[in-house]
């Protein structure tokens, strides 16, 4: 495992890149397979992220976390705090997930899934519809301020800000019925602690997608900082062919470009001009490399004018950069087993197995009972009495019934029947008394009696679960 992402420096002189130079990156226009599948992926997600909080399920918002309730809603599911050991297992396994992503195939989630990425690609989108192409967008920003300059930056802004809108309220309706949401925040009756983060998350998300864009990934994510002790010599990365393409130069498309010495990179700076974050790929993998491909796309389509073939930046390794061109094609694309990738496998499989189990021993309903120390009574017919508190938690999304009975070989009863129906997650505390019919010669002996009472689930009968508690009473 390498200890650093390695930079292989070409003896070139070159131009400064965007990034080098610093200032605004105006990311030129470009189409390929790579970008046609990136705006796939961020379509889906966009489409869960913004609709799946208006998604009903049984009457109920399918997906809410509900912080004044204490509850998270997923499909049918109600989740409670004494459940988040299960959100902590769920947590370890995508972090183990994209430890082995990033073995296998660096960093395509930053490329293909990230939303700072993601948003960020949105946000240049709309930009250049506003303002124009890279060329256009440096020209307008050189020019004096003008009624054109002046209607093209706000349409910009106009849009960046209803995106950013948009993001905070789908981001907070996942913590706040989103119906109940649009509806108060349209009528000016939404909480001060709501409003301020939905507005928050839009700033942020303003601020991010419009203005920092890069430099986030670059300067502010913990991910691009810790991905190089990741990387190995077998990791997926964007790379250059340095072999196929020097020495660079410019040409004609007809000339015999290996008679004048030259590689097939014709220097159009193609790759520099559409990367997100500015840098130039054949300088080797640097750590502001995000792997979205864009530079693939444009030299291919560069590759595909030019009648060369295509891959001269590539989704490669560094083992094969390191290899002659002869012998790449002997080695079959697939993925190199190492110890650490099947370290995060089967941390993965553990992880998993334990979460679905979790899942699978979880009771759709909660009790928990605790005896009232301060209350030991005497009935009418002079038998001792225990008074309990019970809590009982719905945590399904129906309305459901449930039959109190006691479970015990001693003469116990309850005081009086306990039929109960709670509507969906509803939790409930209630008072109960159990008495020791007096007769019971285990009066003659001093000490506790050990029972459970029992839930059962009318509208579900199989469904039943159990809670111990103890009966104290006094000899006579």
């Amino acid at each position: 495992m390498s200890e650093h992402i390695p930079v292989q420096q070409l003896p070139v002189s070159r131009k400064l890149t965007p990034a080098e130079r610093g200032g605004k990156i105006h990311t030129r226009s470009f189409s390929g397979v790579f970008r046609r599948l990136r705006i796939s992926i961020a379509g889906v997600l966009a489409l869960l992220f913004f609709g799946t909080a208006w998604i009903n399920w049984d009457g109920h918002q399918a997906v809410l976390w509900d912080l004044s309730e204490r509850k998270f809603y997923v499909f049918g599911t109600t989740f409670l705090p004494e459940d988040f050991l299960l959100l902590a297992f769920a947590m370890s396994i995508s972090a183990f997930l994209l430890l082995a992503v990033t073995v296998i195939a660096g960093r395509v989630w930053c490329g293909y899934a990230c939303p700072q990425s993601t948003w960020t690609w949105a946000f240049m989108w709309m930009e250049k519809i506003t303002e124009g192409d890279s060329y256009q967008r440096v020209k307008l920003d050189a020019a004096p301020w003008s009624l054109n300059k002046l209607l093209r930056r706000s349409s910009k802004h106009i849009l960046w800000l209803a995106a950013s809108l948009a993001t905070g309220i789908a981001f907070m309706g996942y913590f706040m019925p989103v119906r109940d949401l649009v509806s108060d925040l349209v009528t000016v009756q939404l909480e001060g602690n709501y409003a301020f983060w939905v507005f928050f998350i839009a700033g942020m998300t303003y601020l991010n997608g419009g203005w920092l864009r890069e430099k986030v990934c670059t300067h502010m994510c913990p991910y691009a900082r810790f991905q190089s002790v990741m990387f190995d010599k077998d990791t997926l990365i964007i790379g250059y062919d340095a072999q196929r393409g020097e020495s660079r130069g410019a040409r004609r498309k007809e000339e015999d470009h290996r008679a004048k010495n030259l590689g097939d990179c014709i220097d159009c700076h193609m790759c520099v001009q559409v990367c997100p974050t500015g840098i130039d790929i054949r300088n080797g993998l640097q750590m502001d490399c995000i792997g979205c491909a864009a530079c693939v796309d444009a030299c291919d389509s560069v590759m595909d004018k030019m009648g060369y073939a295509r891959g001269l930046v590539s989704y490669t390794s560094e083992r094969l950069l390191e290899l002659p061109s002869a012998q790449r094609s002997a080695i079959k694309p697939g993925i190199r087993w190492r110890t650490s990738l099947v370290a995060y496998l089967v941390a993965i499989a553990v992880l998993l197995a334990i979460l679905a189990l979790g899942l699978q021993a979880r009771e759709q309903m909660a009790l928990s009972a605790y005896r009232d120390r301060n209350v030991l009574r005497t009935n009418s017919l002079g038998e001792q009495v225990n008074v309990y508190r019970l809590k009982l938690t719905n945590k399904t999304q129906q309305i459901q019934t449930y039959q109190l009975t006691l479970a015990s070989d001693k003469p116990l009863y309850l005081t009086k029947a306990y039929q109960l129906t709670l509507a969906a997650g509803e939790r409930l505390e209630l008072p109960v008394a159990v008495a020791l019919k007096h007769h019971d010669p285990i009066h003659n002996r001093g000490g506790h009696i050990n029972f459970n009472f029992q839930m059962n689930n009318v509208n579900q009968p199989e469904q039943t679960i159990e809670q111990s508690a103890s009966f104290i009473y006094q000899t006579k």
